[in-house]
């Protein structure tokens, strides 16, 4: 379903090097056994529609990596439903972070209306991508 949810964005960008579309069954399988993240099925009405993984850097600082869903699912507000419900499973944190084709406007939008600001930080992946970086702070610390 990675592979499926993310292949537009590799066709359109053509971004080898980073796109979980082209992400290897031995990598995947890496990041879903480590014990800094876990993966959450996203599912509505009964079927699967998507994924979400929260990676935890340090105390209170989590990331989000990757949130993908079905495009048979997409356009139904339930990634923007599954980042509340994600959230809400980790109390404890401090900030949330996450990283996205800043080309895609409808993908910045949702982490926009989520709370997520632009870091400023970039990383131009090739001629036709930029990976931007958002942040949503939830406690008044300084990090």
């Amino acid at each position: 379903m990675q592979y499926t949810a993310f292949l537009p964005l590799l066709e359109k960008y053509r971004d080898y090097n980073t796109s979980p579309a082209n992400e290897s069954i031995d990598k995947f399988a890496e990041r879903l056994i480590r014990p800094d993240s876990m993966f959450f099925k996203i599912i509505e009405d009964g079927q699967l529609c998507g994924a979400i993984r929260v990676h935890w850097k340090e105390e209170g600082r989590f990331w989000v990596t990757p949130l993908f869903i079905h495009p048979d699912c997409q356009g139904r507000g339930i990634a923007s439903k599954a980042m509340v419900m994600v959230e809400e499973q980790f109390p404890e944190a401090v900030s949330w972070e996450l990283a996205t084709i800043l080309e895609e406007e409808g993908n910045c939008r949702l982490y926009e209306k989520a709370g997520y600001v632009r870091t400023g930080a970039a990383q131009q992946l090739n001629e036709k991508a930029t990976l931007g970086y958002f942040k949503k702070l939830l406690k008044d610390v300084e990090r």
